[in-house]
């Protein structure tokens, strides 16, 4: 659990100076919005960030007068307070602009018994969807050939390293074999940002109950 947390140090780092690509840079910016040490965290690097440019030698800029009159006669957005998807199913602002919808109007599809999924973009580079499990339902044992990304926005799942709750992001990479278990006391959904395909690995008589639902 504590690498998956430093990686996710990492992509907060990496969000922070727009160096994600904008499905990661949604699902990081949902993180946010529901995780206020997450808010902190991202704050301080921020901080930092504009530390370093006031150190740096200032440029001179052309029309200064005019940028600056355009700055300060602006108005700052309202800031949203960080919170956890809301039970009248209104996902956070960042995927919900995202997925063009809001998770009580996702046109779910069956993946298998139990597993339900709203794919939001796929191409030769990615895989963005939404994934609803039933209490308790397992995933096929799996690794990965490459980054995928997972926000809990309902519900919690476990695997061998641990719980993922709400507002929790699971980093799986091609170190990480694992079978993610939906908790029982409730349906999980989550934001899967998938950079790779994923190969079934494990016994074939576990894959096929998991894979069956059973």
């Amino acid at each position: 659990m504590r690498l998956n947390l430093e990686r996710l140090d990492l992509l907060i780092a990496q969000y922070v100076s727009g160096a994600l690509p904008e499905p990661a840079h949604v699902l990081i910016g949902s993180h946010l919005e529901m995780r206020k040490p997450a808010v902190r965290f991202a704050r301080t690097l921020e901080h930092l960030a504009g530390q370093a440019l006031n150190d740096n030698q200032p440029l001179k800029l052309a029309s200064r007068d005019a940028l600056l009159q355009r700055i300060f006669s602006s108005t700052a957005p309202a800031e949203e307070k960080p919170s956890l998807i809301s039970r009248d199913g209104q996902l956070p602002r960042s995927l919900r602009g995202y997925a063009g919808r809001d998770l009580l109007d996702i046109p779910w599809k069956p993946k298998l018994p139990g597993l339900r999924q709203h794919v939001i973009e796929k191409s030769p580079d990615v895989e963005t969807s939404l994934l609803w499990a039933r209490p308790g339902r397992a995933l096929p044992h799996h690794g990965h050939h490459g980054l995928e990304l997972t926000l809990v926005l309902g519900g919690e799942f476990h695997d061998h390293r641990g719980n993922f709750g709400e507002g929790d992001v699971s980093v799986a990479d091609e170190t990480l074999d694992h079978r993610p278990v939906a908790g029982d006391t409730g349906p999980c959904v989550c934001f899967s940002v998938l950079f790779a395909p994923i190969a079934l690995s494990g016994s074939t008589i576990r894959l096929l109950g998991d894979i069956l639902g059973l």
